[in-house]
C-alpha cells in the first residue's frame, strides 16, 4: 500500500533552510578533528567547525546536489550549502535520504557559473512521513551503511597491512632470511646481494590505451570493460569489477587500446598520476592510463604495491604543457628492483590472502549499496510501509527530535 495519500503534502521550505557554507581557502586551514565538506565531499580538515552535528550538506556549485550525512561538527565551505531544521520532529538522516531522492541536480541556476537554485529547490513539494516512520526508515537505511562503512575499514586496515609487509621486504630489505644476505651497490643503492636491477621494458609488458570516436554507436554499450581515470579516481578501490563506458569489438579494433587479460594493474598516467587498480575481468584503457601486465617475475601484488609505493616518483617524471603526463616510452626506461623467486613466491603467498579479502569485501559493499539503492526509493516514497514493523529504533515513537 502507498502511504504518500496519509503523509500528505508540503514544501520543502516548510521544514529546512539551505544556509550558505563559508570561504575557508586551503591556506587558511589548519588541520584538525572536523571534516571540510565541498561538493564532491570531505576536501580536508580544520582546527575549528562551522556547524554542530549532525548535519546535511547539500552540494551547490560544482558537483550540484550531492547529499552527505555528517554525524559530528563540520565545516561547509561557500561552494555548499547545510541543512537548517525549521521542524522539530524531523530526523535528520531521513531528510539525508529523502534529499537525495529528489534529483536536486537538476535544479540548477541558470547562470554563467551553474549552482543549486535554492529558492526553486525549497519550492519542491515533499511527502513527509510521521516521525516515528522517519525512524523506522532511517534505521533500515543506516544499518546498510554502518555494515558497508564497517567493511570499508577492514580494508583499509588490510591495504595498509599488505603494503608495510611490501616496504618491510622490499624498501627496508627485511625480507625473511636478510640476516643471511649481504648488501651489495647498484644503480638503485645498495641492494641485498642476488637482488637484480632492470629497467621495466625488460622486466614486465606495458600497454597503453586509445578512445575510439565518440560519435559512432557501434563502438560502445559493448560488453568490454573500457576504463577511463575517473573511473579509479572515484571509486578508490584496489580491485574494479565494472567501468563507467564499454566498448564493442568493432571500437576497439578502431582505436589503439588492446584488451589486457583479467588480474592486470593499471595506474593513470595523466592530470592526476599514480591511482593504481587492479582490474577483475578483461579490459582495456583509454590513453590516460599505463598498464602493467604481471609475470613471473614480477607477479600480481608485487606489481601492484611497486606502482603505489613509487607513486611520487612516476609524478616527478611527468610532462606536459597543458597537463602532467607520464608517457609509456619514459616509463618503460625505469628501473625496478627484481628479487629472486623465491622471495617474490614467499611475498605473493603472504599477501594473496590479504588481496582476496579485500575483494570479497568489495564484492560485499557492491552488494549492500545495491541492495540500498532499491529499498531507498521505496521506503522514501512510501510504497514499502514501515508502519507495522517491530523494528528497535532506539528512540519512543512519540520522542521529538
Amino acid at each position: 500500500m502507498n502511504n504518500l495519500k496519509k503523509w500528505g503534502t508540503q514544501k520543502l521550505g516548510d521544514i529546512i533552510r539551505l544556509k550558505y557554507g563559508k570561504s575557508l581557502p586551503e591556506k587558511k586551514r589548519i588541520f584538525g578533528p572536523y571534516p571540510v565538506y565541498g561538493s564532491s565531499g570531505i576536501v580536508d580538515y580544520h582546527r575549528e567547525a562551522l556547524v554542530s552535528g549532525p548535519g546535511i550538506i547539500v552540494g551547490r556549485k560544482g558537483s550540484i546536489g550531492n547529499i552527505y550525512f555528517e554525524s559530528n561538527d563540520f565545516f561547509p565551505i561557500d561552494t555548499v550549502f547545510y541543512v537548517e531544521p525549521i521542524r522539530n520532529e524531523l530526523d535528520l538522516y531521513f531528510l539525508s535520504c529523502m534529499l537525495s531522492c529528489m534529483n536536486l541536480k537538476n535544479l540548477g541556476a541558470d547562470t554563467a557559473v551553474p549552482g543549486l537554485n535554492r529558492e526553486v529547490a525549497l519550492r519542491q513539494v515533499i511527502h513527509l512521513p510521521p516521525y516515528f516512520a522517519q525512524l523506522k526508515i532511517a534505521t533500515i537505511l543506516s544499518a546498510y551503511d554502518d555494515l558497508i562503512e564497517n567493511n570499508l575499514r577492514r580494508i583499509k586496515i588490510l591495504e595498509e597491512m599488505a603494503q608495510l609487509i611490501y616496504k618491510e621486504w622490499f624498501v627496508h630489505f627485511r625480507f625473511p632470511g636478510h640476516e643471511n644476505v649481504k648488501m651489495v651497490d647498484s644503480p638503485l643503492g645498495e641492494i641485498p646481494e642476488g637482488w637484480e636491477v632492470k629497467p621495466i621494458k625488460e622486466t614486465f609488458d606495458v600497454l597503453g590505451g586509445g578512445t575510439p570516436s565518440k560519435k559512432v554507436p557501434e563502438y560502445w554499450n559493448g560488453n568490454i570493460n573500457w576504463y577511463t581515470p575517473s573511473d579509479l579516481t572515484t571509486s578508490g578501490r584496489m580491485f574494479m569489477d565494472e567501468s563507467s563506458l564499454k566498448i564493442t569489438e568493432k571500437g576497439l579494433d578502431k582505436s589503439s587500446a588492446r584488451i589486457f587479460p583479467e588480474k592486470s594493474v593499471m595506474m593513470t598516467s595523466r592530470a592526476t598520476i599514480g591511482i593504481v587498480a587492479i582490474n577483475t575481468t578483461k579490459a582495456c584503457t583509454n590513453q590516460g592510463f599505463i598498464t602493467c601486465i604481471p609475470n613471473e617475475n614480477y607477479p600480481l601484488y608485487l606489481l601492484y604495491h611497486w606502482l603505489k609505493y613509487n607513486k611520487d616518483h612516476f609524478i616527478r617524471l611527468s610532462t606536459g604543457a597543458t597537463f602532467n603526463e607520464i608517457s609509456k616510452k619514459v616509463f618503460k626506461e625505469v628501473n625496478v628492483l627484481v628479487p629472486p623467486k623465491d622471495i617474490v613466491n614467499r611475498f605473493e603467498e603472504a599477501i594473496k590472502p590479504i588481496g582476496n579479502l579485500i575483494l570479497n569485501l568489495l564484492r560485499k559493499n557492491n552488494n549492500l549499496q545495491q541492495t540500498r539503492d532499491l529499498l531507498l526509493p521505496k521506503l522514501i516514497s512510501g510504497e514499502i510501509d514501515v508502519s507495522d514493523l517491530d523494528i528497535d529504533t532506539g528512540r519512543l515513537e512519540n520522542d521529538g527530535a
